[in-house]
């Protein structure tokens, strides 16, 4: 990949994940699962088509990470970027935990407060990352990830490269790169069985590092991208059976399954087809990606401007938005449109009116300075 080269296919793609991301989280108080605010009732359906998309919008977004550092290192030398990390990284999530995630604990325990401003006396005892774990993953695997970068850009990387030229060269060249990644998730998950996406919980941080470090290896060969490119029909194809496979496994009734196989092997199962479905839709969308979004845009870069701060806002919008409607007895369809919609407004007004035009926003939502 020439990485001077604006890739306004990666553009769309972040913005179409972090999307994503903000529908999930507006799906959440109504699938069953354990959110910080909940619905009284929940929807089936809602849950099982959730439960698909979890499965490649997160890695989705890391593999395209891992491209925007190699980026972001072909313009500076390592001190330069490990700054420039710093500033887009650590400074928005350290505001992060300090304003904008301490609404969200708030509204967790608000019976046990008479004010926000009560709460927020004992903020250092309630300090938490929440959504902003993402970023925090990122600056640890961008900052660990200089040697490789590095390495890739050597001669020294040069038999290994002539290794994946002809692996990825053929048609399921990329496919089978889903190998190791479905080893590593296993395994992992054996030792670090815990959903949590802490950097030191490892089961998490080795399976989207692999998402991240394959989104470099990929920027710093350029017939790779092709090869995604070429062969994203038959990709597209094993996508889609690995969702059936996906779909009938999920299915299945656990009294079927629990006569042929025990607790630890059907996970074992589950873990391999999620890997399985999130890699083969993301090798799709990256090569239909460069035929269907490669082109300049002035509509994405408007929005690739303000999806970090985007990203970084809306679940607490989501969660004070949601707490209030969650109390009112309409439908769940009813309340699900009516979160989305104000959410969504409330997100992007904060972000017009208040973010995008003043530099110190700017800065603390790691944003680049407003030419």
């Amino acid at each position: 990949m020439n990485t001077t080269e604006r890739r306004y296919d990666l553009d769309w793609w972040r913005v179409i994940s972090i999307f994503l991301v903000f529908l999930h989280h507006i799906g959440m108080p109504f699938n069953g699962d354990d959110f910080h605010i909940m619905n009284t009732e929940s929807s089936k359906l809602l849950d099982d088509i959730m439960v698909f998309f979890e499965q490649f919008r997160l890695p989705l977004l890391f593999i395209i990470s891992g491209t925007g550092t190699v980026f972001a290192f072909s313009k500076r030398n390592w001190i330069q970027f490990t700054k420039e990390r710093t500033i887009r990284l650590l400074i928005p999530l350290i505001f992060g935990v300090l304003v904008i995630v301490p609404p969200q604990t708030y509204i967790e325990n608000i019976g046990s407060y008479s004010s926000y401003l009560d709460f927020y006396k004992n903020i250092l005892e309630h300090l938490e990352v929440n959504h902003l774990w993402f970023i925090e993953n990122l600056f640890y695997l961008s900052i660990g990830c200089i040697p490789i970068i590095i390495w890739a850009k050597s001669s020294y990387a040069k038999p290994f490269k002539t290794l994946l030229d002809t692996f990825c060269a053929k048609p399921l060249g990329m496919f089978l790169l889903v190998l190791p990644l479905i080893i590593i998730k296993i395994v992992a998950k054996h030792y670090f069985p815990e959903d949590d996406k802490s950097i030191t919980n490892l089961s998490s941080t080795l399976y989207y590092g692999y998402f991240f470090l394959a989104g470099i290896i990929i920027a710093s060969k350029p017939t790779l991208w092709d090869s995604l490119k070429k062969y994203r029909k038959c990709n597209a194809c094993i996508a889609f059976m690995a969702t059936l496979l996906f779909y009938i496994y999920y299915f299945l009734p656990n009294n079927i399954a629990a006569t042929y196989l025990d607790i630890s092997m059907r996970w074992d199962i589950w873990y391999g087809l999620t890997v399985l479905v999130g890699w083969t839709i993301i090798i799709t969308m990256l090569g239909y990606g460069q035929i269907w979004l490669h082109k300049p845009s002035i509509l994405v870069k408007i929005l690739n401007q303000g999806i970090y701060p985007f990203y970084i806002l809306h679940q607490t919008v989501i969660i004070v938005i949601g707490y209030y409607i969650l109390q009112e007895s309409w439908s769940i369809s009813i309340k699900l449109l009516i979160l989305a919609i104000t959410s969504f407004i409330i997100i992007i007004s904060v972000y017009k009116f208040l973010v995008y035009p003043f530099r110190i926003p700017r800065f603390l939502f790691g944003m680049k300075k407003n030419k």
